[in-house]
């Protein structure tokens, strides 16, 4: 996996000429009717991957909130559409898709110590901007370009065994609902609803913005151990989860062994270093950057050797000033008990053969539990097992099954915005809340507008 290719460039988003805020009565009317017309394109549009092909050319691009609440209006069928960082058909549509690109407005509210963010924001450019006034969120995918509100609406998570999904953070949404009207939702006001509401798989409406609890900035260091014997994980999982604020362990399913262990460090207020211990339960301490992949450049990971930085410099794997780029892959990730962590890395070894040679890396991260219906760690701390594969969909396919038959006693739960094979029903048995959030897409879209193939198949087919 070639990650400076990797992090070069994302999906391109189709643009189109969308309308512009007039004063008089006449250019309001001009202005909303250039809204609702949708920017079309003769070549075909596909995720950021490159391994989904979008099946309408049919893209609104709005500019405003009103903007969004027009088109809706207009629609009998929509999906929003994020950065295209899905690997699956979750923003897929045979109608229509609407980018909420240019809806990028970041309001901080110090007081409150809360950021209100435009469905277009993306992490890369929210945590410069946040940092710079003294705060920062608790945790960063590897990747900083995805949407935030894409991210939350899918449960996307970092590393931490302390840390929850990004999507814990979240305190308030802006949804405009089916019949075009907006919705404010809060924590605070819809209480136990908001935790099905926030990750909502993009069913209840299109969110225009999200409000996230921040909290003071910090600094991070971080190193890298080589060489991790799995037969630590045995009786010491949890005190290797615990070495770091963000811990995370690459494999390539050979040698019974971590490659790399990347263990991130938050550095106390005012000091100017951590301490790491030169070994880690037999793993050493390496003496020059790594990259995830063996014999890749280290260019574009995040600075290591301990040198502290800004918690949004180190937290993802990769720099935030390297554009991503078309990808070139597939990914796979599930989710199953950090009780069960060890069996079920045991239990997907044994496959390592059929793995490797369609594999770029495979990652290992703890995530804290929440109380979101529909997050992958609901109620449970868990263990992600993340799969990046080769752009071989033939292989993957025929690969997903055996692996999800190795995983499915301890109950494993596919992240949504990812390539898997569970079956709907058995998928849906793993949400306890499941019919509760059915309930709710029933009452905020009971004609189905913003359901596609994805929902229908994996949420409300039997």
């Amino acid at each position: 996996m070639n990650k400076r290719q990797f992090l070069k460039g994302s999906c391109s988003i189709l643009t189109g000429t969308m309308l512009s805020r007039f004063a008089s009565a006449t250019e309001e009317q001009t202005g909303l009717q250039s809204a609702l017309q949708a920017a079309h394109q003769a070549a075909p549009r596909t995720n950021w991957a490159g391994n989904l092909t979008f099946h309408t050319d049919t893209l609104y691009q709005p500019k405003t909130t009103e903007d969004v609440q027009q088109i809706v209006k207009s629609c009998d069928k929509l999906r929003a559409l994020g950065r295209g960082h899905s690997f699956n058909a979750i923003a897929d549509s045979t109608h229509a898709q609407i980018s909420l690109k240019q809806l990028d407005s970041i309001d901080i509210d110090a007081k409150a110590r809360t950021a209100t963010v435009g469905a277009g924001v993306t992490y890369g450019k929210l945590a410069p901007i946040i940092d710079a006034q003294g705060f920062a969120v608790p945790n960063l995918a590897s990747l900083p370009h995805v949407s935030v509100i894409g991210a939350c609406a899918t449960a996307t998570h970092g590393s931490g065994s302390k840390n929850g999904n990004l999507a814990t953070i979240v305190s308030g949404l802006e949804l405009v609902t089916a019949e075009g009207n907006l919705h404010i939702l809060s924590r605070a006001k819809d209480g136990d609803h908001f935790l099905g509401q926030v990750v909502n798989l993009g069913g209840l409406g299109v969110v225009t913005k999200t409000t996230l609890d921040l909290q003071p900035t910090f600094q991070v260091a971080q190193v890298v151990y080589e060489n991790l014997s799995f037969s630590q994980l045995e009786h010491h999982l949890d005190e290797i989860y615990l070495s770091g604020y963000s811990v995370s362990l690459f494999t390539n399913w050979q040698n019974h062994q971590a490659t790399e262990v990347w263990v991130k460090r938050r550095l106390d207020p005012g000091a100017s270093s951590v301490k790491f211990e030169p070994e880690l339960f037999g793993a050493k301490q390496a003496k020059q950057k790594l990259h995830p992949v063996a014999g890749h450049s280290a260019e574009s990971c995040t600075e290591q050797l301990g040198v502290p930085g800004p918690w949004y410099e180190r937290l993802p794997h990769f720099k935030l000033n390297f554009t991503p780029s078309s990808g070139a892959e597939i990914q796979t990730e599930y989710f199953v008990p950090r009780e069960h962590a060890y069996e079920a890395i045991l239990a997907v070894e044994q496959l390592r053969d059929r793995i490797t040679p369609h594999l770029y890396i495979t990652e290992l991260r703890t995530v804290a539990p929440d109380n979101l219906w529909l997050s992958m760690a609901y109620q449970r701390p868990s263990l992600a097992i993340h799969f990046t594969w080769k752009p071989e969909n033939d292989a993957v396919q025929a690969l997903l099954p055996l692996i999800e038959e190795k995983l499915a006693p301890f109950n494993a739960r596919p992240h949504w915005a990812k390539v898997n094979t569970i079956p709907p029903a058995t998928l849906q048995r793993l949400y306890p809340r499941m019919p509760d959030y059915k309930a709710l897409l029933n009452q905020y879209d009971p004609q189905g507008k913003f359901r596609n193939r994805f929902l229908d198949t994996n949420i409300f087919s039997a």
